[in-house]
């Protein structure tokens, strides 16, 4: 049975290449109906922190990844020092200074990696090195052996900045009399530009990400898409979808490049597929941190969200964008074409006029208003747009937004007659 694992160090939060590597690797073992094994790296009692494994259990719940079993390295010492005895027993280790050093007993070692082909070892930086730290805690590569083979981990997925530590593995491996694994390493993710990634390209956590309004199917998808390509140029899937498609054989050997633009194009297209009542939880969320909203009705909410939700690109953009819904004080922008429409004071018994036929709509809907703007227009003998533009100003501050009569319709009579109101006494107060 395949067995694969994502082994992340809880000294920092989950990020980008260490969810994708999570990913890939549970996308393999649920393919193959396998099982997929979490396995907390906790040596570093110094830096490992449990703010950190509570985000990176968080964060992979968020994003759809599940597993079998979780260990903990931290529990397992006595094992690794169980092992390291072994080694020494068998003269291929020692003790100095209170640590204990492997050594290599090194030819040339080739490995046919599942990704990349077949890769030849023909040299080691050093002859030796140590298992057992001075402090008793193990070194990456023993304690990963160990737990890899006794584990029963069948494949190996990882980033390609663990190749160099393969090698050394293998000879581990074999001092210990396990059976190697398959090794699969994962082309690294690329800044815009091509070079390794920072901080300046994305946020640093999916937990960031998460409170950015990114939803968790355009964070899977848009990871699938680096460094995966099943070959018939389709960008849009689900992780069941990825689940029945996903093979190792079609994930590139070359870097895949983060695209924000990309990032966010995916999660407009998912948003806007979604459901206002499937948005709800994750908008509310991020409006209330914002303090954006105290308390509104789920009712309330979902249409704000029907309202927007073709627009935006992140759920964060409601803070900004939708915060008219939710405040009286509107602020007007004063960009200089937002200040040549109010300077027009002329306009005051016109707006006046399609007040009072607003307040006369009964069945308060956008067809009905939109029909209350198209007789006041005929009346006047003005273009419906030089009524549009200052009532969108009177009822969000802004000049471009979503459909002025589905926007009326949301906020409802009252606000609405309230705000066209301010803006007449704002001409009346300023007409000289």
């Amino acid at each position: 049975m395949i067995k694969t694992r994502f082994a992340p160090s809880p000294t920092g939060f989950l990020h980008m290449g260490g969810a994708r590597t999570a990913l890939f690797s549970w996308l393999y073992a649920r393919k193959h109906e396998g099982k997929f094994l979490l396995r907390i790296e906790d040596t570093d009692l110094q830096r490992s922190r449990q703010e950190y494994i509570e985000e990176i259990l968080t964060s992979l719940k968020w994003l759809g990844i599940d597993w079998d079993e979780i260990v903990y390295q931290s529990q397992r010492f006595s094992l690794y020092q169980e092992y390291a005895q072994k080694l020494k027993q068998k003269g291929l280790a020692y003790e100095k200074e209170g640590a204990v050093f492997f050594k290599y007993n090194f030819n040339q070692i080739e490995v046919e990696d599942l990704i990349r082909g077949k890769i030849v070892f023909k040299e080691l930086p050093k002859p030796e090195d140590v298992i057992i730290k001075s402090d008793g805690s193990p070194a990456y590569n023993f304690c990963c052996v160990i737990d890899d083979a006794l584990l029963g981990i069948t494949h190996v997925i990882r980033g390609e900045d663990h190749i160099s530590n393969t090698p050394k593995q293998i000879l581990l491996y074999k001092a210990l009399e396990f059976d190697v694994p398959f090794f699969a390493h994962l082309p690294l993710i690329l800044s815009p530009g091509g070079g390794r990634m920072s901080k300046r390209f994305g946020a640093t956590a999916i937990s960031e990400y998460r409170r950015q309004g990114y939803l968790p199917q355009a964070l899977v998808n848009f990871l699938l898409l680096l460094g995966w390509s099943p070959g018939d140029n389709q960008e849009i899937f689900s992780l069941d979808l990825a689940q029945d498609r996903f093979e190792l054989k079609d994930v590139n050997k070359s870097g895949a490049k983060f695209l924000l633009d990309k990032l966010d194009w995916l999660n407009a297209y998912y948003i806007k597929s979604a459901s206002p009542q499937e948005l709800l939880g994750p908008a509310r969320e991020i409006l209330e941190e914002a303090g954006v909203i105290s308390e509104v009705s789920d009712e309330y909410l979902c249409r704000v969200i029907k309202l927007f939700q073709g627009r935006i690109n992140r759920l964060s953009d409601l803070v900004e964008w939708a915060a008219f819904c939710f405040r009286d004080d509107v602020v007007y922008e004063s960009d200089e074409k937002t200040r040549k429409i109010l300077a027009n004071k002329k306009k005051l018994e016109e707006i006046e006029l399609l007040r009072q036929n607003i307040s006369r709509v009964e069945n308060f809907c956008a067809t009905e208003i939109e029909s209350a703007f198209r007789k006041t227009s005929e009346a006047l003998e003005v273009k419906l747009k030089d009524l549009v533009h200052p009532v969108r100003i009177a009822l969000t501050g802004r000049r471009i937004g979503p459909g002025l009569f589905e926007t009326i319709e949301v906020l409802g009579k009252e606000k609405t007659l309230r705000r066209i109101e301010n803006l007449l006494n704002y001409w009346r107060q300023n007409n000289d």
